[in-house]
């Protein structure tokens, strides 16, 4: 008998052209931060996104292979020579210059239609209005800077999703260590007093070593791994993100704004998490170790329980020219804080300069006038 057909697995889900149109005048409608709602660009009809619908999904390790794929609407991408970031766009915009570092050499590719969806978001909740007021609170803040900064007005601000990973464990550590207890003994030390040597009874501190063991259990929840292709320096400046805002994905939420396609994968994420754990771990257990100090500390771990969740957190890229320089800043999208580069005032820096090198000159006179006197 021919054997017979084995049913097959359907296939990941994938991007899909998804419009959202305007239930006024149906014309096309964008993500509006400051309202939080669907806006239309022709009518100006404001459409709200239900956010307690649906579920936000943590899933195994093991489980990835079933995930859903693409962003779920038809996109375009540039990826950038210069940083190397790979952004998504909508169809009917055009990439001229990288959103994160200014450079005009990017190159138009396909969107990658197989990445794993995201499973959740923050929505870009700033508006322009509010990301252009966090930088001119950062520019004011800024030391050594030209004071015209601040009357900048050509500020081009633009949203972006920046991929994350976040991952829950459960972790079991077993530790030994020799734990240090100090105690002190008086000891014979020759000091001179009045120009005549003299012996002294000093206390010395000594540590009596002990071996010592013990356990404990840990969970971590939401760790977030950033899967940009931005310096991770970069990011740490821009502040953490408060991952209990997450909402289920929905691809309205990306509705005229960008999204950068993660280019770190599961694997390398998990990774980078179980390192920070596996380092975590290792200082909780130094606190467990009785005494006033320790060494030899030897941790064991056993991690369980992990599951993940690719999410999608928001972020400014605010451009401005300064003297036909071009220089991008980051600003959170849910916090406001703000990274990135100014130009330097070469004036203020000498002037600061000029007047250490008074006030020290003064100094030295003044030493110089009592030694004389």
């Amino acid at each position: 008998m021919p054997d017979e057909p084995q049913p097959t697995e359907p296939a990941p889900e994938t991007s899909q052209k998804v419009d959202f149109p305007c239930a006024n005048c149906g014309a096309k409608t964008t993500w509006d931060p400051e309202h939080d709602m669907l806006a239309c660009e022709h009518c100006g009809t404001k459409t709200p996104v239900p956010r307690g619908e649906g579920t936000i999904v943590e899933r195994a390790l093991e489980d990835a292979g079933t995930a859903a794929r693409g962003l779920g609407l038809e996109l375009r991408a540039a990826k950038c020579a210069n940083c190397g970031a790979r952004v998504c766009f909508s169809t009917s915009s055009t990439a001229e210059r990288c959103v994160y570092c200014g450079s005009s050499n990017v190159l138009a590719q396909e969107a990658n239609r197989n990445a794993l969806r995201p499973e959740s978001l923050v929505p870009l909740d700033l508006s322009r209005k509010q990301v252009e007021e966090s930088f001119r609170k950062w520019v004011r803040s800024l030391w050594f800077r030209p004071s015209e900064l601040e009357q900048t007005k050509h500020l081009h601000a633009l949203g972006i999703y920046v991929p994350f990973w976040t991952f829950d464990c459960r972790v079991h550590s077993d530790w030994s260590a020799d734990a240090g207890h100090y105690y002190y003994v008086s000891v014979p030390r020759m000091v001179v007093v009045n120009g005549k040597p003299r012996m002294h009874m000093v206390q010395e501190r000594r540590i009596r070593w002990v071996p010592a063991f013990g356990r404990r259990d840990d969970a971590y929840d939401d760790d977030l791994v950033c899967a940009s292709g931005l310096a991770p320096e970069l990011m740490r400046k821009l502040g953490g993100f408060e991952t209990r805002a997450l909402v289920p994905y929905r691809p309205e939420y990306l509705a005229g704004w960008h999204a950068e396609e993660y280019q770190l994968d599961l694997e390398q994420a998990w990774a980078r998490s179980q390192a920070t754990v596996v380092e975590a771990q290792k200082s909780r257990c130094a606190g467990d170790v009785p005494g006033d100090t320790h060494r030899n500390l030897r941790v064991q771990n056993t991690i369980t329980g992990v599951r993940w969740k690719h999410v999608l957190l928001p972020v400014w890229s605010l451009q401005y020219r300064f003297k036909s320089e071009t220089y991008t800043v980051l600003v959170n999208g849910q916090t406001g804080c703000v990274a990135g580069k100014a130009p330097i005032s070469w004036a203020k820096v000498a002037l600061v300069v000029l007047l250490v090198g008074l006030v020290v000159l003064a100094g030295v006179a003044v030493f110089a006038a009592g030694g004389m006197g």
